[in-house]
């Protein structure tokens, strides 16, 4: 099931994008705010992200661009009542990948939202295979040659972020925002202590493995 976040301070406006998306097939989640839109992001992987220019807390501008600054491929619509250029100017120059103008057609939303993913790869199905191991993102369980690992919510998406981008170097700071919270007391080297449990508890797989890059952070290479 594909997971979309969807960034919206106009209550019925984002019941009716919400239900719309769940009834053709995907797994929609509506927030409110960029505040409420950042604690979900930290709990759940999203594979498309909907949002609106003006919310409350902050604007869209300031929210694609802190997503932008942790997850540099997740792909990002903004659907806003504003039609001028500038506006959408500011947003591409951002890294947002499409652009409509409210009041939306909810089945052109929907083409939209197929074609980005299909750009983004991501397949409807969540699950990875490397070697011996399957993660499965919907179920969050992790097999080794058939046997479930027991991995932790947080180990799990560390583990699941490195190989659904393999060779891409993720730095401790990147990991740490997505997965503790920009406003976490922890310090970088909690992710360290967690990659090593990774190690661990994996040791039995085959397909791949956890590398540091020094004075950055970690990366999952495929063997």
């Amino acid at each position: 099931m594909i997971h979309i976040l969807v960034v919206e301070d106009d209550e019925k406006l984002n019941q009716i994008v919400c239900t719309y998306l769940n009834d053709s097939g995907f797994q929609a989640k509506g927030c409110l705010s960029a505040d409420d839109a950042y604690e979900e992001m930290y709990n759940q992987l999203y594979e498309l992200i909907i949002s609106d220019i003006m919310m409350p807390g902050t604007d869209g501008f300031e929210f694609a661009r802190t997503v932008r600054g942790v997850n540099k491929t997740i792909p990002i619509l903004f659907m806003s009542a504003r039609d001028d250029l500038p506006a959408k100017q500011k947003g591409f120059r951002l890294g947002i990948d499409d652009y409509m103008v409210k009041p939306v057609d909810l089945e052109e939303l929907l083409l939209r939202v197929r074609a980005l993913l299909r750009r983004a790869n991501i397949e409807t199905e969540r699950k990875i295979t490397a070697g011996n191991l399957v993660l499965d993102a919907d179920a969050m369980s992790a097999e080794v040659d058939g046997e479930e690992i027991s991995l932790t919510t947080r180990e799990f998406n560390i583990i699941y972020k490195l190989l659904l981008y393999p060779k891409k170097t993720f730095s401790r700071a990147q990991l740490m925002d997505e997965f503790w919270g920009v406003g976490s007391d922890a310090s970088l080297r909690a992710v360290d202590v967690y990659v090593t449990k990774l190690r661990d508890k994996l040791s039995g797989c085959d397909g791949f493995k956890i590398v540091t890059v020094r004075g950055l952070g970690y990366k999952a290479v495929l063997v």
